[in-house]
């Protein structure tokens, strides 16, 4: 099952994707993080979560872009994709061996995986350089960075995606921003499309606007209720 959360800054959204991912009690839990730090803000961000996410079982990966080359052992390692690392099992501690190992994605079974976040990985993406521009443009790259998705999704039983509702202030802003606004939005749709649930968390509060039973727009007091 495939549940897209959304929601804005500071509205407990990633805290509700990992509660919901441990709500599953798969033996294998990955952590796909995607922010590429760049300075200190994003660094205190990055250990805001680590420690958010400790002592919950989570393998963490760290892949900034290019997420269809990225494949889960069933030991509970992965490979390594562009620009990325291995964490173990239990901690954050860099595992080596993790880090030169190729997995496997033979079976889907028992794994979760919890992707975090698509603001991130589209600006890794788009700001990585300007081929895109040649290449079908931001229709053509939020559909690959979709399929590369897809691709990750389908290696696991279960997957929640955590994204950021941006654009809806109506602001005008400089060229670039508005290109990257618009690709979020591309994104975000075809996610939404893709997913059997898609979750707003509003103020800590988890909103279901679509459900696998064809139900939504019912507010749910916490993952475990689903």
């Amino acid at each position: 099952m495939i549940t897209l959360v959304t929601g804005g800054s500071g509205s407990g959204k990633s805290e509700y994707g990992e509660a919901l991912v441990v709500s599953f009690n798969r033996p294998l839990n990955y952590y796909v993080a995607t922010m590429e730090v760049l300075g200190k803000e994003s660094m205190e961000k990055v250990k805001r979560h680590r420690e958010q996410r400790k002592g919950k079982g989570f393998i963490t990966l760290e892949c900034k872009r290019n997420l269809g080359i990225l494949t889960l052992d069933d030991a509970g390692q992965g490979n390594v994709c562009s620009d990325s690392q291995i964490y173990g099992l239990q901690s954050d501690a860099v595992s080596p061996s993790g880090l030169a190992f190729r997995g496997s994605s033979d079976s889907k079974a028992g794994k979760a995986v919890l992707l975090e976040c698509i603001s991130n990985l589209a600006a890794n993406e788009m700001f990585s350089g300007e081929s895109w521009k040649s290449c079908g443009g931001l229709e053509a790259l939020a559909s690959r960075i979709v399929r590369d998705i897809a691709s990750l999704s389908s290696q696991a039983e279960d997957m929640v995606i955590v994204t950021n509702e941006v654009g809806s202030g109506g602001g005008v802003y400089e060229t670039e921003t508005m290109e990257y606004i618009r690709l979020m939005g591309l994104i975000n749709q075809q996610l939404a499309d893709m997913a059997d649930r898609v979750v707003e968390v509003v103020y800590g509060i988890p909103v279901v606007w679509n459900a696998p039973d064809g139900s939504g727009t019912a507010c749910l007091k916490g993952a475990e209720e689903l």
